[in-house]
């Protein structure tokens, strides 16, 4: 095997596989890339058995054959390397030779034979939405998934697929957030539960063009994202995914509309006050005057503040983890924000008038008559 590519479009092509590196592993050969070189085409693959990523390397064929590098040795030698030409040959005796100006390394290396080749994903079932799109999903969503392995299925995202409609849910068991789009389809009734950690090297690797497609495709036991000239195949979290529905038809109280930046600012100075081991709330005093009351009181100081809303309904006490509100604002586009509620022992529900996005978030049990 014998290659010739530049230094950036060889990074460029490392840093897309290397996700897929296995790093806690008994087995050496998951912490390799593969690099296949046919004669037309440069494939580079890594594969940790529950994550798998392979693309094309923009370079010139000078040498067919395979061979498995060791990625973290490999990726720290071409980051090192000038910017400039890079050739890179493999021996008979398992040695890998990279040459670049007047640098030459010799680095031991595998047989490409013994690398675990992807799963192959029947492309029946799929649907293409824009690279921008998935990756405005997984942006807007990937926020409340859970990083307790405890219960598996909250560290993934559902993904369904039902009457012209993808939708993406997350939740941790504090917050909900979903999000709407309309495709053009024939399939149904697909629903399936992807890994967090997918979904953000996912986001990290897919360019996000709004003229680009992302094909998706979906099987029993793995998904497939191929974009460019990358596929990143996934296996599904295995279960019976949470029903939300019960908590999204909550009849509410009170609607209000708050400008989003301004709430946004208003929380993120409150939280100037609130340290992660305090677990204070941030107090919401909803009067019948269109003014929202913010109080936060800790041992470092309290904080008063007005916010202008529009409210239809009662009035209300309720308090709320402020990093979970922060998180939703960040996340929403809108100039103006619609949130409904109920009582102070109700979530409240962040959502548009066509529900292309919907957030759930549970309050903090307070004592709303010291307020």
């Amino acid at each position: 095997m014998k290659i010739k590519s530049s230094k950036s479009n060889l990074l460029s092509a490392l840093n897309i596989v290397s996700k897929a590196v296995s790093t806690k592993t008994t087995m050496p050969i998951l912490e390799c890339i593969l690099i296949e070189v046919y004669s037309d085409k440069i494939k580079l693959t890594a594969n940790d058995l529950d994550l798998g990523i392979e693309t094309i390397l923009d370079g010139d064929v000078i040498e067919m054959g395979k061979i498995a590098i060791e990625a973290k040795i490999f990726m720290d030698i071409i980051r090192q390397l000038p910017d400039s030409e890079v050739f890179i040959e493999s021996t008979p005796d398992f040695k890998t030779i990279i040459r670049c100006e007047k640098s030459k390394f010799t680095i031991p290396s595998k047989s490409g034979d013994d690398f675990t080749e992807l799963p192959s994903i029947e492309k029946e079932k799929g649907i293409t939405i824009s690279q921008f799109t998935i990756k405005e999903i997984i942006r807007q969503t990937i926020f409340s998934i859970s990083d307790n392995e405890n219960n598996k299925l909250m560290t993934g995202e559902l993904f369904e697929v039902k009457d012209g409609k993808l939708t993406v849910v997350s939740l941790d068991g504090h917050r909900i957030s979903i999000r709407n789009v309309n495709i053009n389809t024939n399939i149904d009734n697909i629903k399936v539960v992807v890994p967090g950690k997918t979904l953000n090297d996912l986001s990290k690797i897919i360019p996000g063009g709004i003229e680009d497609n992302v094909n998706i495709y979906f099987s029993d036991r793995h998904i497939l994202f191929e974009f460019d000239e990358t596929l990143v195949v996934s296996r599904l979290i295995e279960g019976e995914y949470f029903k939300i529905i019960q908590m999204l038809s909550m009849d509410h109280k009170i609607k209000m509309n708050i400008n989003n930046k301004e709430f946004l600012n208003c929380i993120d100075r409150a939280s100037l006050l609130i340290k992660e081991s305090d677990k204070k709330p941030i107090i919401m005093n909803i009067k019948n005057d269109n003014i929202m009351y913010l109080k936060v009181d800790t041992l470092m100081g309290s904080m008063n503040e007005e916010v202008e809303i529009k409210k239809e309904g009662d009035e209300l006490i309720i308090g709320f983890n402020p990093r979970f509100l922060m998180d939703v604002l960040r996340v929403i586009d809108d100039e103006d924000i619609t949130v409904y509620m109920r009582d102070e022992k109700s979530p409240c529900i962040i959502k548009n008038d066509a529900e292309d996005y919907i957030y759930v978030i549970l309050p903090v049990n307070i004592n709303t008559e010291a307020y």
